[in-house]
C-alpha cells in the first residue's frame, strides 16, 4: 500500500494542541491525530464524509 500523504486540517489550532491530520484516497478520507500517529486513523468513505461536513455545516 502506497504511503498517505497527511496535511494538517486549516481548523486545527496554531497553537498545536487541536491537530488533525487529514489524507484523501479514490476511496476514502482518513483523519489522525498528528499528536500521537501510532494510533489507528479514522477511514470514512467518500459519501459519508460529505454527510458528516454537511451535518457539521449545519445543513
Amino acid at each position: 500500500m502506497r504511503a498517505l500523504a497527511w496535511f494538517k486540517s486549516s481548523y486545527s489550532g496554531s497553537q498545536g494542541d487541536s491537530c488533525v491530520e487529514v489524507a484523501v484516497t479514490a476511496q476514502a478520507i482518513h483523519v489522525r491525530d498528528s499528536k500521537d500517529v501510532t494510533l489507528p486513523a479514522v477511514s470514512v468513505g467518500r459519501e459519508g464524509w460529505s454527510r458528516f461536513l454537511r451535518h457539521a455545516a449545519g445543513g
